[in-house]
């Protein structure tokens, strides 16, 4: 069986920044495992699987090297803008449905009408599932124990749609020197429990660095992670009380792939802390895949 597949950038105006992304289409016929294969054959941090273009949207499944996601931020973004330059959508929003639930996706385009970004909100509100050592963080970033620090938040593990780490260090300094530790990873955050551990540090003018490191699910470093940075904004904004956030996160940094991540968080009329994350997209290749 041949399949079509696209791939691009996310969270970049430039190609060959920002996350790079694979979007295979009109996948239904697949099953999980063969999904998991193609996954990790493209081997990027995530691979997306169209099951059905519906209306003003598309069922679709999000896969690592390594697992299945339930929702994922930069696959999202980067779904949105190949299916509108695909199928010619004129309209200015596209529903993207995955396990996490709904997502809608808003389309942003050039001065000729071509989608270029998206943003999205985060499936659910932000929920922390459970607390999280200083020491843990260190252990799983290869940093000591002093680098970690709670001047904006305490370790914990919470998320908009699915489980990760999260941990504040002192500065970029600290930041550049961390470096996944596998064995303490399996010791601390399993799978079972969290997809990664999100790092960030504070910058000039309130923005923030951030670094993703998920070795277990095949993905030592992310470039750009939507949905760590849609919950990190959830969280920034619960420690500082009020009811909205705007918050600038770069990623990529250190792995050559400067990515820029516009955020915002606001408090729904039940007290909930909703997110939502936008940046550019880049189309870089197409081709077809045989299954």
């Amino acid at each position: 069986m041949r399949l079509e597949f696209a791939t691009a950038d996310v969270f970049t105006d430039t190609r060959f920044g920002g996350n790079p992304l694979a979007v295979v289409f009109d996948a239904a016929s697949l099953d999980e495992a063969a999904m998991q294969r193609v996954a990790r054959e493209f081997n990027l941090s995530e691979t997306v699987f169209v099951l059905a273009v519906e209306g003003d949207g598309a069922r679709i499944r999000i896969f690592t090297p390594g697992s299945e996601l339930p929702f994922a931020g930069h696959p999202n973004v980067g779904t949105a803008v190949l299916l509108a330059q695909r199928l010619s959508i004129v309209g200015d929003r596209l529903m993207l449905d995955q396990e996490a639930g709904r997502v809608t996706a808003r389309l942003t385009r050039d001065a000729a009408g071509l989608a270029i970004g998206a943003e999205i909100e985060a499936p659910r509100p932000f929920a922390e599932a459970a607390p999280f050592t200083a020491g843990a963080a260190a252990a799983c970033a290869g940093l000591p124990a002093s680098a970690i620090v709670t001047r904006a938040h305490a370790p914990l593990i919470g998320g908009c749609g699915n489980h990760i780490a999260f941990a504040e260090v002192e500065d970029i300094a600290a930041l550049a020197e961390a470096s996944p530790d596998a064995a303490a990873f399996r010791a601390h955050l399993p799978v079972s429990t969290a997809t990664g551990l999100f790092l960030h540090a504070p910058l000039p003018g309130g923005r923030r660095r951030g670094r993703m490191f998920g070795p277990l699910e095949g993905i030592p470093e992310d470039p750009a992670t939507g949905s760590a940075n849609v919950a990190l904004a959830a969280l920034l904004l619960r420690a500082a009380g009020g009811d909205r956030l705007a918050l600038e996160v770069e990623q990529g940094i250190e792995m050559g792939r400067p990515s820029r991540l516009a955020l915002r968080a606001w408090r729904d009329a039940g007290g909930g802390l909703r997110a939502a994350v936008g940046g550019g997209v880049v189309p870089v290749s197409q081709g077809s895949i045989l299954v």
